[in-house]
């Protein structure tokens, strides 16, 4: 069993509205560390005397000298929408160690700022204030607001590749959206360049699991959503697809797919390493539905398959995922998807029952051991389950169990590859039952 956490409070999650904004699984790097320093996002109102607007909280703090944590706060930009869409994205450039920070969307304009350079690199060097940052911009740096994708933006996330940062997000409504990436690289002057189109939905979008960057290797998963007409889905002022379960949900997910990419994402490969897109010198080619070889686990609609869940890579090149399926159950159940780096061959396994829809996290420690932390929204609990290299990741050992728990967990990847410290970010009941709080929960392993 793991030894318990120290926890460590970040601030109050609102407690008023409908939909949750804090702690989502298509937050990739709400928390993150780079060169010992820890940085996490979230929403918190100003006061608990005025519950409304929400505003950007940014936190940082030395981890590797026990450093308690500064939080600045954006108070340039309220945000009022109640839709739990519309969620903070962080992501650190390691060549030149600007903060990026996207925000506030379901289908709406690009909301983006970062940093002056060095910030990350030389944290000591800065007072954390919001002067540090840009305000809020329509457009990437180096690319106009008239960019089309900028337009209708959802989903952002970053994820850094060697000394540069890619930035991904998909245009479009549920169920009839594509995903698009872009570079930024502090060598041209701390500028965007547009990759391309790299997943396109075919009457339908594409949902991935994540974007690893493994050894060389760019890796994606997806599931894609079919598309179900309704009346006024044409109308440009249609908002019915931006309902937190709308028209087009996830009943209409099929298909667990894959591809990587081994030149930064300018040309894709399905499993057999065949090339199926090449976004360079402006072929337009993409992956979509017909592309040869990307189904790696196939499950028809209906069958349970969320998406956004999980997505992972350990040292070795293998590629996990976490979803669900009742595909051969009686009832829907968590599935670990493994994907073989020697045979390239898919296998999957039930880890246990679901109830609700609250999606899990997956995190490779730095042994190469998987942990697989899972929610239970009706008790207010999470687990965290390990499976090691050294059984092909086919058994799985519950190591913790904690209570008062909510929200679906985040991990801070790179502080547990670094340090092997598995921090996570959830939210949990604060005390004498006075509504909930932003927490990390910090694991020596």
């Amino acid at each position: 069993m793991l030894a318990e956490p120290i926890l460590a409070v970040l601030g109050p999650d609102p407690a008023n509205r409908r939909c949750r904004i804090n702690c989502y699984a298509f937050q990739q790097d709400a928390i993150t560390s780079f060169r010992g320093w820890q940085y996490a996002a979230f929403y918190s109102p100003l006061s608990e005397d005025a519950p409304e607007p929400l505003y950007i909280h940014v936190a940082r703090r030395p981890y590797l000298q026990g450093g308690e944590w500064e939080v600045l706060v954006f108070n340039d930009y309220p945000q009022t929408v109640d839709d739990g869409h519309n969620t903070i994205q962080l992501g650190i450039c390691p060549g030149d160690g600007t903060i990026h920070l996207s925000y506030d969307h379901h289908c709406d304009v690009l909301r983006y700022r970062y940093s002056t350079p060095n910030l990350a690199l030389t944290p000591t060097d800065f007072s954390w204030s919001p002067s540090l940052f840009t305000s809020t911009l329509p457009n990437l740096p180096g690319l106009p607001s008239s960019h089309k994708p900028f337009h209708y933006v959802t989903y952002p996330r970053f994820l850094p590749l060697d000394s540069s940062l890619l930035f991904t997000l998909r245009d479009g409504k549920a169920g009839l959206g594509n995903d698009h990436l872009y570079i930024y690289s502090p060598s041209e002057g701390g500028a965007y360049e547009y990759l391309g189109q790299y997943l396109t939905g075919l009457k339908s979008n594409p949902y991935i699991h994540g974007l690893d960057y493994r050894r060389g290797k760019l890796h994606v998963t997806w599931v894609y959503r079919g598309f179900v007409h309704y009346e006024g889905w044409d109308d440009p002022n249609d908002t019915k697809h931006k309902q937190q379960a709308g028209p087009n949900g996830a009943e209409n997910n099929h298909n667990v797919c894959y591809a990587f990419s081994e030149d930064g994402g300018r040309t894709w490969k399905n499993g057999d390493g065949k090339i199926i897109a090449d976004l360079v010198a402006g072929k337009g080619e993409t992956i979509d539905n017909e592309s040869e070889g990307i189904v790696a686990v196939k499950v028809g609609k209906g069958r349970g398959l969320t998406n956004q869940e999980a997505q992972a890579v350990d040292w070795d090149g293998g590629v996990h995922v976490l979803n669900r399926n009742d595909v051969g159950e009686e009832q829907v159940f968590w599935k670990h998807y493994y994907r073989n780096p020697e045979t390239g061959i898919w296998s999957q396994q039930g880890i246990r029952p679901i109830y609700g829809s609250t999606r899990g996290r997956l995190a490779v420690g730095r042994e190469g051991d998987l942990y697989t932390i899972l929610p239970d929204a009706e008790k207010k609990e999470m687990r965290i389950l390990k499976s090691t290299k050294q059984t092909g990741y086919k058994v799985d050992e519950e190591v913790w169990v904690g209570k008062g728990l909510t929200g679906e967990p985040l991990v801070d990847s790179k502080r547990l590859e670094d340090d092997n410290v598995l921090s996570l970010m959830a939210l949990a009941d604060a005390e004498q039952g006075k509504g909930r709080n932003v927490v990390v929960l910090d694991f020596q392993l």
